[in-house]
């Protein structure tokens, strides 16, 4: 917190300081006998009509009236990290998009409006990295109106918590009404950890076949979504073999420095023995083979067991990505 040379609390923070990183501490109005504060960090992504809203890293948004705040300063756009690769947001959004691409694809002037009849929301929502080129309303009508015509809910990835992430259009979004309903994380880490474990019994492919996705949890995959799986720079498939079907499965698509790790499942009955390592393991090698040094993924913010294997093996968050999707408004043109 901000302290001044008297030693008191001073809020040096103002409506001017919107888009911008803050760390605010307010007093909790709860009505105790005790004074009690609460820090909040994040970026402000308004000020008005004397109450102050804070979106953090995850996401969430925090309501603080004016009237509340003790104490107030702009930090830095973007926390030290503790260890992984150094990455810009634009450049990892970048290189996810390229490794889980849509069947077709169109620019809203830097925006890119993605579609792939519905399998998965990644492949089929905005990426918003810059200008739509138009007013936010006229862009989200774009928007829902190129969505509509292929019989398709809008939705648009946004990301927080680090530079050049796009609070401020998630802000925008829920004063318009789009509704969040994914949250998750991606995370990066060194690649070589990686590859330690040892990878005997694992099968690789450059194709998704019968046998791998057997196991995989989207049953019926279509021919849609066999182009989105085999999509990116060098897709490999990583199969353990099994009785009836895969003991374990994943996915890695290497893109210049970078290897993307997807669809790691395990039979349920033979989880904690290692075996998702044992898949990471040599997906790693290949991607090391291939000139990669740094790894990323993406999981859910609720899976908890994914996270604590993911946090062993090195990676840490880098920031959180949110699917809003647009607003039920019945009987509106599209």
């Amino acid at each position: 917190m901000e302290i001044s040379a008297g030693g008191r609390l001073v809020v040096r923070i103002s409506a001017a300081d919107v888009g911008k990183r803050v760390s605010v501490r307010r007093l909790d109005e709860t009505g105790g006998p005790r004074q009690n504060f609460t820090d909040t960090v994040g970026v402000l992504t308004s000020w008005d009509d004397g109450v102050l809203m804070i979106t953090r890293r995850d996401g969430e948004r925090v309501r603080i009236p004016e009237s509340a705040l003790v104490a107030g300063k702009i930090v830095p756009a973007e926390p030290a990290r503790r260890r992984g690769p150094a990455a810009s947001y634009e450049e990892l959004a970048r290189i996810s998009a390229r490794g889980w691409r849509p069947v077709e694809s169109e620019p809203l002037g830097e925006w890119e409006l993605r579609a792939a009849s519905g399998f998965t929301r990644r492949a089929n929502s905005v990426l918003p990295l810059g200008d739509p080129g138009l007013p936010l309303d006229e862009a989200l009508t774009a928007v829902r109106r190129w969505y509509g015509d292929r019989g398709l809910p809008a939705y648009i990835q946004t990301a927080t918590g680090a530079a050049g992430t796009q609070e401020a259009l998630c802000a925008e979004l829920e004063a318009r009404g789009w509704t969040r309903e994914v949250t998750a994380e991606l995370w990066t880490g060194a690649l070589a950890p990686v590859a330690d474990p040892e990878t005997s019994g694992v099968v690789l492919s450059r194709e998704a076949d019968a046998d791998w996705l057997a196991r995989y949890q989207r049953k019926g995959v279509s021919e849609v979504a066999l182009r989105v799986l085999k999509s990116g720079p060098s897709v490999w498939f990583a199969t353990v073999p099994g009785e009836d079907a895969p003991a374990a499965i994943g996915r890695c698509v290497v893109d210049g420095r970078w290897a993307g790790f997807a669809a790691v499942e395990v039979d349920p009955s033979l989880r904690r023995r290692g075996l998702a390592s044992t898949v990471m393991a040599a997906l790693a090698r290949r991607a090391l083979d291939e000139g990669a040094s740094a790894a990323w993924l993406q999981v859910e913010s609720d899976n908890t067991g994914a996270r604590a294997l993911y946090d062993g093996m090195g990676f840490a968050a880098h920031h959180a990505y949110h699917h809003y999707r647009e607003p039920d408004v019945s009987g509106e043109a599209r």
